[in-house]
Formats: C-alpha cells, structure tokens, sequence
C-alpha cells in the first residue's frame, strides 16, 4: 500500500514534540529559514515542489504544471502569508500550496476539495496533514461515532459540511475555500476564495473552458513513464483524450468493455479511437474483468470509508494494467458530470430574473422528464433558506422517497433518506448532526444554482481522492483535470441557465470543445448504463456479503440491524436503491474493522497509535 503523506508544523520550538510523533520511521523534511521543521512525510516522485526565495519558503504538492523556477519567482513577490492569496488563485493544477513567512505558516488545499487539509491539537501545538489518519496515528484518534453514524444512516450521500467531518474524534478539516494560518502555536482559519460570478454567456463561458481545459492539458505528461486516459466514449474522457492528444498522441486510451447490449459506449469509442491513430488502446472485453462487488469484504484505505466498492476489484485490475503498459499518469474524466449537467436549482432565480425563460425551461422538463408543471412552479416559489433544508433532511430521515418525477430545487442535491437497516441509535444522533448543522451551515454561493453545482463536486471530489490512492499503490497517478480549480473557476463564470436546461447534453462542454472532439461524440446525447452488470455481480457475491454482515462491528456498535439487511438484500428488488445504499455500508464495514483491529490497517510504516 502507498505510504505517502505530510504534515506541516508551526515554526516554533514547541513543534519537536509533535515531529516526534509522525508515523513514518525516515520521512522526508523540509525546515522553515528557522531551521526549525516545516514539512515532514513521504511524496511520490514528482508530486512536491519547494522553492526558496529569501526568508520564504514555498511548497506546492500535487499536479501544478509550474516549474520550480516560475515558483521562485512567485514566491519572491510574498511578503506575508496573506500574498499567497494571489498566487494560489493563479497556479493550475489541483494541489495543496504551504508557505513559510518569517515565523508564520499557511496551508490549504484545493477549492474543489480534491487536495483537502485536516488539523488536530497534540502537545498544545496546532499541527495540520493531508490525511486524517495521519493525524490520527500521531494523536491515538479513536472512532468519531456521530461522524460514522451520518453516513450510516444517510445511506453514504452525505453533502458538505457534514461530509467534510472526518471519522476520526479530535480531528477536524476547513472548508476547501479556507486554509490554515499559524501565529506560532495557534492556528485560525482564513478564507481565501469565492465562487466568480456567474455573469458569461454560454459563447464567452465554453472560450474560457476551453481555454482552461486546454490550459490543464498543456503539460500533462508525466515526467517519466507514459501517459493514458479513459476512453469510455463519454464527452468527458473523449474530451481529455483529444486535448492530451495534442502534446502526447502516442498516448495509451484505456476503457471496459460493455456487458450489456444497450450500452451504446462502443459506438462512439470506436469513432474517437479511429481518429486517435497514434494512440495505443487498450480495451478489457468484459469476459476478463472481474465482476462487480468482487473483493467488496477486502477493506481499501484507513483513513476512510471506501465509497467505490463494488467496481473495486475491476479498479486494482484496471491499475495495475496501466502500470503494465508503462503508464504512471491516468486521466479520467471524473468531474465532468458535476460540472456540466447542472441541478435545477439554477431556476429558481431564472423565474425571478426571466420568468418567461425559466417558463420554457419548465415545459422542456415536464415534456422531457415529465415533471408536473403546476407543482414544479409552486416549488419554484418557494426556494427556502439552508437552513430550511438541514432542518427538513432531518425531519424526513425516515420518510418515504419523494415521487420520482419531481425535480431536486432545495439546497441540496438529494434528498437524504436512512436505509432500512439502520437503527434508531444512528437516525437519531443522524438528526442531532443535521438539526445542528442547520444552525451553522452557510451556503457556498448566494446563487442556488451555483452553490448546487459547489455542492455536488466538494461531494464527489473527495470520494476520487480515496479512487487515486487505488492507483497510486500500482505506481500509477490518478488525474482528474476537470477538478482542477482554474477549470472548475471557468465553469462557475458561466450563467448557469444557459448551459443548462432539457434541450442537450452538456451544452457548455460541447461548445468547448468544438473543433477539438469529433462532432459525433459532441452532439451524443446518451450515457452508459451498468445496473445489469451490477445486479449480476451481487447476485454472484451475496453469500460474501451476507457472511461479511453476521458478526458486523457496525452493528456491535448499534448502528445496523443485520437481521433487517439481510432480509432486505435477499427481498425482491423492485429497482437499485438497496444496492446503492449496501455500497457505502461496506465501506463503512470494512473501514471500521480495520481502524479497530488491535494493530490498525495503517498505510505507514512504524508507530502506527491503536485507536
């Protein structure tokens, strides 16, 4: 398993203690101009940047095509901490940026949420990593209850803020539009970024798109190795193929085969591999992958719960393929869909700034989704605040679902509902956490459209942070371009009725990449479906994941009813909610057995705390 990580310490002699207490036996470290210790971890090669400009130190890790001079260079221009401000507004890329200025520190991620920063206390200094079970180690974290019981009962779809809350007790992590700035040994958090506004038209937003996504793709290649690229034959894998093409055509294309006869992907696949003739494609036919749900019982990352269990055996096969083929960094189109398809909540001003227009976008969706036009503007009239929103999840924990055929306008992207399984010990502290949230939680943009589509990528980013560490252990670097934060800045520029409504596919991407991606895949307006594939590898697994459930450390802690579970897995299935919802509680399964064994399943090497 990878080893990789960092902490960052405070510039004072009180952070010795906490150095000692970091859980790799030789890490890497880098001082502050004090000499004192700054950077303390393991990267992979490649992945950190440090430069020196007088008294500053800077350190950029992760993916930002910039090189170490152009970095001097900027950090020449930082006087104090509040300078990077600027500077990490401009780099491309998704990482995180720490910067040491004559006894001050700051550290943050990305606003996507893709590089995220997590803080704890230990020896009465504030220190900060990029991993919570890093901290977790360093501190002896136990098991964070309310925080394991949310996605419990929420069924794993669990939006920011609660979300963001780590599984681990004592330890905690700043929005993505915030970072961590020390004064000696106490730290605050700052925010440092808010969404644009989104003021382009549909013309102007896909000339800026376009232009940060080719951006992005300039100096994608990996420093040694090959690069490669899904090419599932979706607009957004197609799209990164034909950028990535430019600078690299002898790239390596990767997609699954289709098991199932309605899945028109093949189609335009073929068509882009025609016109990619340089490249090398690699196509598993479905015969050779392993099924669905296969490996599911195997716990994957320590620090959390793993959401991608049922395609994770098809994961590890799918990495170390790619390293086989020579590839150390992997596009994927992962983004694109939070991105580009916008949540109706973007009609909620339209009515008020455009009654006629969002009229029209109505009827295209009654017509189209067969939304009830009648209720859908009386909804419309009646946006409610946040707050509002918190408060009604946790009142309809255990409700029905809402009818299907009406839209998603409140201030969320799903409403939230407990499986069956969970206990009244988790729906009620699921309740508590959601009642109080309504009290503290502040929307990510004034506009409802905007914050929705916020929402929806500083959901889904994080769970492809755990999909990379997947990857990595193959010696392959997941990337994921349309997370980076310059790409997903140009996105929110644009007026989001405009690249949204019934009449296509992803308007905005399309036009973006016009003259780039062939015509065929820019007007498709189809997606692949997988849920026979699904059900066949649950089907084939169910005794495993029954027998996984029979002695659940879950239930040991009064969070599932097993007995419930099992009656509602081998229960006819009227649709996929039920295998939706066993997804998440696998990973939560495995995660906890892990995290609670008496040598915990660390991804580091020694002093490995019990928690």
């Amino acid at each position: 398993m990878s080893s990789t990580g960092f902490v960052v310490l405070p510039d004072t002699a009180a952070a010795g203690e906490a150095r000692a207490a970091v859980p790799w036996e030789a890490p890497q470290e880098f001082p502050h101009a004090s000499g004192r210790p700054w950077l303390v971890g393991r990267w992979s090669p490649g992945d950190l940047t440090v430069v020196t400009a007088g008294p500053v130190r800077l350190a950029v890790i992760g993916i930002c095509p910039v090189t170490a001079p152009r970095l001097t260079e900027l950090a020449a221009r930082i006087r104090t901490v509040s300078d990077v401000d600027a500077l990490a507004a401009s780099l491309p890329g998704s990482c995180h940026v720490a910067a040491s200025v004559d006894g001050q520190v700051r550290f943050q991620g990305s606003v996507t949420g893709l590089r995220r920063v997590f803080h704890a206390r230990l020896h009465q200094v504030d220190v900060a990593a990029d991993r919570a079970d890093v901290l977790a180690a360093m501190t002896g974290a136990g098991i964070d209850e309310t925080a394991l019981a949310l996605r419990v009962a929420t069924g794993g779809f669990l939006p920011p803020p609660l979300a963001d809350r780590p599984l681990w007790s004592g330890i905690s992590a700043p929005a993505p539009d915030h970072c961590l700035v020390w004064e000696r040994d106490r730290v605050r958090q700052v925010r440092w970024w808010r969404p644009p506004a989104p003021e382009l038209s549909l013309a102007a937003g896909a000339e800026a798109v376009g232009k940060a996504l080719a951006g992005a793709l300039d100096e994608r290649a990996p420093g040694h190795g090959r690069l490669s690229s899904d090419l599932s034959g979706g607009m957004d894998s197609t799209s990164l193929c034909f950028l990535a093409a430019r600078r690299v055509p002898d790239l390596v294309t990767f997609r699954w085969g289709e098991a199932e006869a309605g899945n028109d992907d093949a189609a335009f696949a073929a068509h882009a591999i025609g016109l990619l003739d340089r490249a090398e494609h690699l196509v598993v036919p479905p015969g050779e992958l392993p099924l669905l749900f296969a490996d599911a019982d195997r716990p994957v990352d320590p620090e959390e719960a793993y959401p991608f269990v049922r395609t994770i055996a098809r994961t590890r096969y799918t990495a170390r393929l790619l390293a086989d083929a020579g590839s150390r960094r992997h596009l994927a189109g992962h983004g694109g869909d939070e991105l580009f398809t916008p949540f109706p909540g973007y009609l909620h001003g339209l009515l008020r700034r455009r009654p006629l227009t969002a009229l029209r976008h109505v009827r295209g969706y009654a017509a189209l989704k067969r939304w009830p036009v009648l209720p859908t503007l009386a909804a419309l009239a009646r946006p409610g605040d946040e707050a509002a929103w918190w408060r009604a999840q946790a009142d309809g924990l255990t409700a029905p679902p809402p009818p299907r055929r009406r839209p998603v306008f409140g201030w969320g992207v799903w409403p939230m509902r407990a499986p069956a399984w969970a206990t009244d010990t988790a729906i009620e502290a699921t309740r508590e956490a959601l009642r109080h949230t309504a009290g503290t939680a502040r929307p990510l943009s004034t506009d409802l459209g905007q914050h929705q589509l916020l929402l929806a990528v500083r959901t889904s980013a994080p769970w492809y942070r755990l999909l990379a560490r997947v990857f990595a252990d193959a010696g392959v670097q997941l990337d994921s371009p349309f997370f980076d934060d310059r790409v997903v800045e140009a996105v929110l520029s644009v007026r989001v009725h405009e690249h949204a409504g019934p009449w296509r596919y992803k308007p905005l991407l399309a036009e973006a990449m016009r003259g780039t991606v062939p015509d065929a895949v820019l007007g498709r307006s189809t997606k692949g479906e997988f849920s026979d594939e699904a059900n066949r590898g649950l089907r084939h697994h169910m005794a495993g994941i029954l027998e996984l459930f029979e002695d659940s450390a879950l239930a040991a802690r009064g969070l599932i009813d097993p007995g419930v579970l099992r009656a509602r897995l081998l229960a006819p299935q009227s649709d996929n909610a039920t295998s939706i919802a066993l997804e998440p509680l696998i990973g939560c399964e495995t995660w906890l057995r892990a995290a609670t064994r008496p040598t915990p399943a660390w991804r580091f090497d020694a002093r490995a705390s019990s928690s």
